[in-house]
Order: C-alpha cells, then structure tokens, then sequence
C-alpha cells in the first residue's frame, strides 16, 4: 500500500520537525552533501557530453566521405565505420568511446530515433508443437476457436483455449489423448491417464519454459546487433516481450532480426520450366473466378519481363483505356524457359504489394486440382528481398516451387548446422558460411550427390535465400548461404539467428512505434527550445514576484535541474519527450514548493513576526511543509501509478516525474534555506516581495461557498455538455486503443488532407483518417487496412501500397528512400514516424489505462483519508478530479475535429489525465491542509473559516497555476509536434483544476461535512 508508506514516512517527518535537522543546525552537512551530489551528477553528465563529440565528429567525416549526402543509409554506414575506428581509442581520462558510451544519458526513441516493439510468441505454435502437430479434430477445433476469442478478450490465450477445448470435447476426449499430448515427446510427463486438470499445469510449465527460451534467443540476437543500451525484457505470464532499440535507422533488418524464427531448411526445387504448363492453366481457371473483376489498364514501360508474358500470352503491351479482366497473371511474371539456356529455380515475378494475392489464388482448392501428379505437393516460397523493377518503379520479389511432401518435412533440418558465420566467396561477396555436424555431412552429402546439375534451395523462415544449381557432390559438411544482393549486415544477421538458435515458436511484432532520426533530431531540437524557455520565463518570474528571495529560488531550481538530469544518467534511465515534460513540470512543482514557503513567510512578517520567526515558522511544518508535503505525495501516487501501468514513454514521463518530486522537495527546503538563512544572518533585508508585486493578493476576503451554488451550474453544465458530445460524437481513439497503423509522412509541399484520403481511398479499399500533423506538408494517416493479416510480409505490403497511394504527391523518392528509419536529408520526404498496434493488444492498452485511472483514484482517496480523519475531505477531492477529467474529456470530445494537432485519447493521454489528477489534487491538498490549520484553532467549521482559508491561499494558487501555466505553454508552442495534444490536456487540466480547488472540491467538502455550524442566512 502506497499511500501507507508515503503516510508513514511523513509522520516520522512531522516527529523530527522540531529537531535540529529543520531548525538548520546541520547546514554544513546539508550544504556537503548538495555539493557532492552536484558534482557527481557533473560527473555523470560529463560522459554524454563526450559521447556527443564523438558522435558529431563521425557525423562530420561521413558528410565528408558520402558519395551522395543526401543518402540517409551511406551517411550511416560512414558513421558506424568512424565509431567502429575509434572504439578502443581513449577519449577522456583513460575513458575510451566504448567505455563513454555505455554511461552516456539514454535517449529515448522519440529523441533519437529507433524501434519499440512489443512482440507476441505464439502459445498456440507452442501448443501444436508440444502436441507433435496434432490431427485430432477437437484439438484444431478447440485451437481455432480460441483464436476467434482472443481477438475480443484480455485473458491469456492458454485459458481460453481450455474452455474451448472443454467445449469441443464435451468429455469425449482428453488432453492426455495419445494424439495430442499424451505422445512420445511428453511421455515422461503426461500419459493417457491424467486428468485435464492434471495436464493443464504441465502445459503451462511447458508453456513457460519456450518462452524463456526465446526470450534468451532475442536477447542473444540483441546483443550482437550493435545497439548501443537496448533494452529487452518480459511482460507478465502473457508471452510477449518488449524491446527497444533506440538510435537504430534500418528498420527492415531489425524487424527481420525480431521476427526470425531461425527455421533453416534445404529443398530440392522445381525449375520454371517444369511449372510454366502449371501456371498457364491456373491463368486460365484464375480468370473464372475472378469473372467480372475488371480493372483499368496502365501504360507501362516495357522491360524483360513483360515482353516475356506478352509472348506467352501472344498479346501486345500497348496502353489502352479498355478495362482488362484480371487473371492470374495480372499479379504474377512467370519466367519462361524458351530453351535450355533460360532454365531457373526462379519459376516467376510478382510486385511486393501483390504477393498476397498471389498467395490466395496459389492456394486455391480449384487451382490446387490442377497441379499434375508429379507437382502434388509442390510450395511456393518467396524470395527473402525484393529488388527494384527495371525502370526503378516499383520492388519485384521472386517465387520459387519447392519440392515438398506428405509429411511437410524438409531433407535436412537447420538442426543439423554446428557454426555459421559471415565470410566472403570467390568473387567477395557477402555470404553466410555454415559447418554441419556429422549426421549433417552425410545427409547433405547424399543430397548434392543425388541433385547433381539440379538446383537446391536454401530457406530460412519460409523464405528463399538461394537456389544454386549443384556443381558436385559436397562430402565436407560445409556450405553458403548467398544472394546476388546479400549485404554484409544482412549476413552477420543470418549468421548471428543460426547461432543463437531457433525460436520455440514464431514471435510476431503486435505493437511497434518506429521514429526516424529526422523527427528524433527535430524533437531534440524543439525540446530544447522550449526547455529553455520554460525555465527562463520561470526564472524572471520568481525574481519580479518575490525579489533576491526568488533569486535564492531560482538557484535551487537550477540545482534541482542538476540533480534530475544526474539521477537520470546515473543509472542509464532513458529520457524522452514526455521525460522532458515531466522534468519541466517538476519545475512548476519545485516553484510551487517555494511559493508555498515564501508566501507563509509573507503572512508571518505581515502579522508583525520578525524575519528569523517569520522564516523558521515558514519552513516548519506548522508553516508550509506540511501542505508541500502532502501536495506532492498525492502526486507522487499518481506517478507511481503511471509507471506500473505504463509503457515506453509513460515510463519515462513517470519517472522524471517520481525523482524531480524528490529533488524538488529537497532543493526547496534545504537548498534555498541555505541562501535565506544565510542572508539572514547577515542582516540582509529580504521582504520576499517588490515594488511591483508588494500589495498582489493582499487583504482578500471573498466569499467563495456563497458562489457555490452558482459554480455548481456552470460545472454542471460544462460536464453534462461535455458528456452529450461524448455519446454523441464520441472520442477519437488512438491506434493504441482501437488498433490499427499510424503513419507521419511528411512532403515537400503543402497537402490537402481530403484529398490524399480520397487518393489512398483507391488503393487501400476504405478512406484511411488523414489530417494535418504539425506544418502543412505533413499528415499523420491512420489505416485499419489488413490490421488483422498475421503474416510477416503484411507489414512490407501495406507499407508499399501506401507508397503507391501518395507516389502522385512526393517527387523523385524512391521506396526505399520512403520507408521509415534512416535519416531524411535535403527536401526529406517520406515516413517520418510509424506506429502500429494489434487489436489484440489495444484492447489490453485501454483496460490498462482505465485500471490505471480508477485505481489513482482510489489510492488518493484513501490517502487524503487518512491524513485528514474525515471522509468530506476526501469527498471534495475526488469528486474535483472525477469533475476535471469529466471536463477535460469533453473539450477533446468536442474539438477534437477542429484542432490542428492531433487529440487522440491514448497511452498519452492518459498519462496527461492522470497528471491532471495529480496537479488537481495538489492544488486542493494544499487548500485543505489550510482548512484544517485554521479548524484545528477553532471550535466550529463554518463557511466563513473556510472562505478565510481559500482567501488565504489564493496568492500561492494563482501564483503556482501561472507559474505552471508558463512553462506549458512554451513547451506548447515550442515543443514537438507529437507532443501538442499531451500538453493542450495539461493546460486545460492546469486551468480547470485550479478553479475546480477553488469552487468544487471545498464546497462538496463543505457540504459532505456534518459536524459544521450552518451557514447565516446575511
């Protein structure tokens, strides 16, 4: 219990009040301490500022080196070869750049740019593999049915699938069953006997075990990608397991890195010639179904290909406007072999956009019959890479026929592989070496022997890596993987899966948020701008408000500023975006800490106190450091919440949030009580005002529980407003919470949303959700187009159907310039960021963040209960906060189609509703601990002690919320572009619950209090 601990830590604060630690008899101690903290913090810093200079030195040589500067993945290469140059070369103090690197500060990846993914291993792969892959009908029965109910459930996949199989069953077989898993792999642990309620722990033990398994699999890929601080780790019992990789640019490789599941095979294959009768009959039956299915013909230059099918076909490649029926070979180029010479293991062509489409007809039970005896039981796989057609307009991929069986079984097995490595062949090309064990040597012996002037494929994961033609018989267990276009890194990857061992069962990417380094430079660079700005206008504030005293404040806040950023790169936290807000509302909360003190010192020195009472009486808990310190354990609840229910960038915004509440409460009660005392010792004259601020919020006595009734109307009508537009027109859920891909693309002109909508509309079947994101030449689109397609090569093939949509819109950029990840240089066009969340997964999002909400709630009601002995105080509270959320959901409800940045209600805002709580809360804590001062001093409760104490209080509220205001609004207009709609909630949250403190939260608690003296009726 949360709230038990921050209320025990704080009674033990209360106790030692009065000790010689507050009365400041141990400044020495304290001013020892800060310096060493200060340093320290310096010295951790002081990595990431070398680590920087490096880096902008490997960034000035690849600009200098780069054949093309403007070539995002060479301006990589150059740089990764400089790093790699002065990896083991001293840098500072005997610090080499390895050594600097690994403590410089994390930056997120919406900073630096990178992956986040969160990928799913497959239980229901694990459960057909446990069960030898199973044939029994109810088994299947009861696995396709759990598949159906995890779309629109949040239980673990292996408990559903037991109720189903219970219900398929009917009793009538068990899971022991000799065929499922009661067989020969299990038959030390499950025998025909046992009882389901027997098996099911077994199976879930089982279960356990492959997911470590490939949890310790991705990690070893991980570690040898080159990353530097990735992050990897496991969530839950649920089988999914988190990874981020910030600061990584090819995307494409590391998806394929995630994704593998090492599964290595080798085939003897079917050359084009044996299968071109084939698909000259499928042509045809492919044509009937799809009778009718006419499209537009396009002009298209002419290259190999086409000219081939054209003479198949025997029909001319001349543009016309007639409509065309479509068949078989509208999607597929067969390479024909017109004599001995043109015989290949490539048996065809196809567009990468309509590989899927291929794969359905191919698959066809009709077009399947027609497969002569011999073809019985050929597979069509495809090639691992795609390559530019001839005239560079699109990406072709090749298909090859395998040579497969009844049992589905490969001749030989990756199991069989002792070693791989990346080398070179004779040419110096790339390849990926391999060494087989024994019982390897002889198969693949007998392989080559057998399929001598043949050809045999190589294939990893269901996809052809090569497909040679056998020279000779190999007798030494050793062969290649190769590729025409095979890179380096693509074989150190292939090389590195093989040896850190297949997957148990297939990992499938359900959320993944990729952001270029384009957009992570940019957001650097605008957090930077408003960072500064914030703290300047902070700054200036504190010194025109409050005089040489705010200037003693303003040096703690620097300190404390210090402090969190060393925390932070102390122990290799990663900083983002929604980081750097949270540092900067700890600035607000640091601020707010002084006001608090500063303005119980004004009261004593107005009520005829001498400086030295006025200032201990300030910094005693009798003064401000009671209600300091409740406001900001309210908030550090909501922090805790946010940082067990979130995820990625929540994380990071809790935690900056968590350690600036920290640093904030010691830098403005120690730090600045060094400067005050110290001032006050020698006789300074600190009046904690100016000319211009001396008579603000002085002598006010307003009557705020007679404005109730009128204040509940307008809230009143504010929420039921707000509640009619959100039944109504409803609220715009992020892909995080409905699922779906999001993708920033930025051009190099001004765009018309609705129009590229109706353009995408034709290619992607439906109107994708297309606005304005940030500049003009730049749109965030939002497709749910194939969100439910499992297939690996459906990201790919989305990816290449939106580039075909907006081709008419982006000039001279070619797919792979288009494609997220490396840096965007010049007139940078292309996808800037990407984000893609599963069904699946989205619906467990929102549970989670609706969790997170009520459970905040509670936790700070039972809090404020058990500081304030009365359930009224509680009451108020939380009823101020169910009334500023309210708010703050309709105003997004209602304008969200009008705003010109993006108000969706995800993992964002949620963070920036649960902040709300915490500031909202924060405001009427410190209200409420006034209440109390001044009801403890007083036999009655009435309206007018009440109203005494908001009066009171109102210098410290109004100066706290413009203070906190300012820092929001440069960070607002300043900051990024993905972070508008998170800091538009906070500021409305910042402005409604300030009056909600003031206008809601007392007067219900005013009015749930029974022991009160009734109001007068004058």
């Amino acid at each position: 219990m949360g709230f038990l601990f921050c209320y025990t830590i704080f009674a033990r604060f209360k106790k030692r009040s009065q000790s010689k630690l507050l009365k400041m008899q141990n400044k020495g101690l304290i001013r020892l301490f800060a310096i060493l903290f200060g340093l320290v913090s310096l010295y951790q810093l002081s990595f990431t500022f070398f680590a920087n200079k490096v880096e902008k030195e490997a960034k000035a040589y690849a600009n200098a080196e780069a054949v093309d500067s403007k070539d995002g993945r060479e301006l990589a290469r150059l740089e990764k070869r400089y790093k790699d140059s002065v990896a083991n070369k001293e840098v500072i103090a005997g610090f080499t750049y390895d050594d600097i690197r690994d403590k410089e500060m994390n930056l997120g990846l919406d900073l630096k740019g990178g992956i986040n993914a969160i990928l799913q291993v497959s239980v229901k792969d694990i459960l057909k593999g446990l069960s030898n892959e199973s044939k029994n009908e109810v088994f299947l029965q009861a696995l396709a049915n759990a598949d159906e109910k995890q779309k629109n459930s949040q239980a673990d996949y292996l408990d559903i699938f037991y109720d189903e199989f219970e219900n398929a069953s009917n009793g009538s077989v068990k899971l022991s069953d000799p065929t499922i898993f009661g067989n020969k792999l299990l038959r030390d642990k499950i025998d025909f006997n046992k009882t389901n309620a027997e098996v099911k722990p077994i199976l879930q033990e089982e279960i356990n075990t492959s997911i470590n398994t490939a949890f310790e699999v991705l990690r070893s890929r991980i570690d040898k990608f080159g990353v530097v601080q990735p992050n990897i780790q496991r969530i839950g019992t649920s089988g999914r397991i988190q990874v981020e990789l910030p600061g990584a640019k090819d995307i494409d490789r590391v998806q394929k890195l995630l994704e593998s599941t090492a599964k290595l095979q080798f085939w003897e294959v079917y050359t084009n010639a044996d299968v071109q009768n084939f698909f000259l009959t499928a042509n045809a039956k492919a044509a009937e179904l799809l009778k009718g299915d006419a499209e537009e013909a396009t002009t298209q230059k002419k290259d190999s290909t086409k000219s081939e099918i054209d003479e198949l076909l025997e029909e001319t490649t001349d543009a016309t406007d007639a409509p065309t029926q479509k068949n078989l070979f509208t999607y597929l180029f067969p390479n024909i072999a017109q004599n001995q010479n043109q015989i290949s293991s490539l048996v065809a062509q196809a567009k990468v956009a309509d590989t899927a489409k291929v794969n359905s007809l191919l698959k066809n039970r009709e077009i399947r019959a027609l497969l002569p005896q011999n073809l019985r039981y050929v597979k069509f796989l495809w090639d691992y890479k795609a390559q530019p057609s001839a005239d560079k307009t699109t990406q072709l991929i090749g298909l090859y026929a395998i040579k497969g069986n009844r049992g589905g079984l490969a001749p030989i097995e990756g199991d069989v592989i002792a070693d791989a490595k990346q080398d070179y062949d004779q040419l110096s090309k790339p390849v990926v070496s391999m060494l087989m064990n024994g019982v390897g040597t002889k198969k693949w012996a007998k392989m080559t022997s057998e399929n001598v002037g043949k050809f045999v494929a190589v294939v990893l994961d269901n996809y052809v890596y090569t497909a040679p033609v056998v020279n000779g018989a190999i007798t030494g267990g050793s062969t290649q993987i190769s590729g025409g276009s095979m890179t380096v890194e693509e074989a150190q990857d292939i090389a590195t899966v093989l040896k850190a061992g297949k997957l148990p069962a297939p990992a499938r990417i359900i959320e993944a948020e990729v952001v270029g380094p384009s957009l992570g430079k940019e957001a650097i660079n605008a957090s930077m701008w408003s960072f500064g700005l914030a703290i300047l206008l902070v700054l200036v504030w504190m010194v025109l408000y409050y005089g040489k005293a705010g200037l003693y404040a303003n040096i703690a806040l620097v300190v404390n500023i210090l402090f969190i950023f060393g925390i932070l790169a102390s122990f290799n936290s990663v900083l983002t975006l929604p980081g750097i807000a949270g540092i900067i509302l700890t600035i607000g909360m640091s601020v707010d800490a002084n006001v608090i003190i500063f303005e119980r010192i004004k009261e004593a020195l107005n009520s005829g106190k001498s400086l030295f009472d006025a200032v201990a009486e300030g910094f005693s808990t009798k003064g401000a450091l009671s209600a300091i310190i409740d406001a900001n354990i309210t908030t550090l609840l909501t922090g805790i919440i946010l940082y067990v229910f979130g995820t990625g960038p929540i994380k990071g915004f809790a935690l900056t949030l968590m350690i600036g509440i920290g640093t904030s409460l010691f830098t403005a009660i120690f730090i600045t009580r060094l400067f005050v005392d110290g001032a006050v010792t020698k006789g300074a004259n600190l009046t904690f005002n100016t000319n211009l601020s001396k008579n603000w919020f002085q002598n006010i006595n307003f009557d705020f529980l007679k404005k109730r009734k009128i204040a509940y109307v307008v809230s009143g009508t504010l929420i039921l407003v707000g509640l009619v537009s959100i039944f109504t027109i409803g609220l715009k859920q992020g892909v995080d919470f409905k699922g779906g891909r999001s993708y920033v693309v930025r051009f190099n002109q001004p765009m018309k949303a609705n129009e590229v909508a109706s353009s995408l509309k034709e290619v992607l079947g439906t109107a994708p959700e297309v606005k304005t994101y940030g500049a003009d030449n730049q749109l965030k689109i939002t497709t749910v187009f194939k969100i439910d397609d499992k297939s690996k090569e459906v990201d790919e093939e989305v990816q290449s159907t939106l580039y075909n949509g907006l081709k008419p819109y982006l000039s001279e950029v070619s797919y792979e310039q288009f494609k997220p990840g490396f840096e965007k240089l010049g007139e940078a066009q292309g996808i800037m960021s990407y984000m893609k969340v599963d069904p699946t997964i989205a619906d467990d999002i929102k549970q989670s963040a609706i969790w997170a909400v009520l459970g905040s709630l509670l936790v700070v009601f039972l809090y404020i209960l058990l500081r304030f002995r009365k359930v009224s105080f509680s009451i108020g509270a939380v009823a101020a906060v169910f009334h500023d959320v309210l708010i703050v959901l309709g105003i997004f409800s209602i304008f969200y189609k009008f705003m010109p940045f993006d108000m969706e209600i995800g993992q964002s805002f949620i963070a920036a509703i649960l902040t709300v709580v915490g500031y909202s809360l924060n405001d009427t804590v410190v209200i409420f601990d006034r209440i109390r001062e001044y009801s403890e001093n007083s036999k009655t409760f009435t309206a007018k002690l009440v109203d005494k104490a908001l009066s009171s209080t109102l210098g410290r509220t109004i100066n706290t919320s413009l203070t906190t205001m300012l820092v929001m609004l440069a960070i607002f207009f300043f900051g990024g572009d993905s972070i508008k709609g998170f800091m538009f909630a906070l500021i409305i949250g910042v402005l409604v619950g300030t009056y909600s403190s003031l206008f809601v939260a007392t007067p219900i608690m005013f009015d749930a209090t029974k022991d009160k003296e009734k109001e007068s009726k004058n």
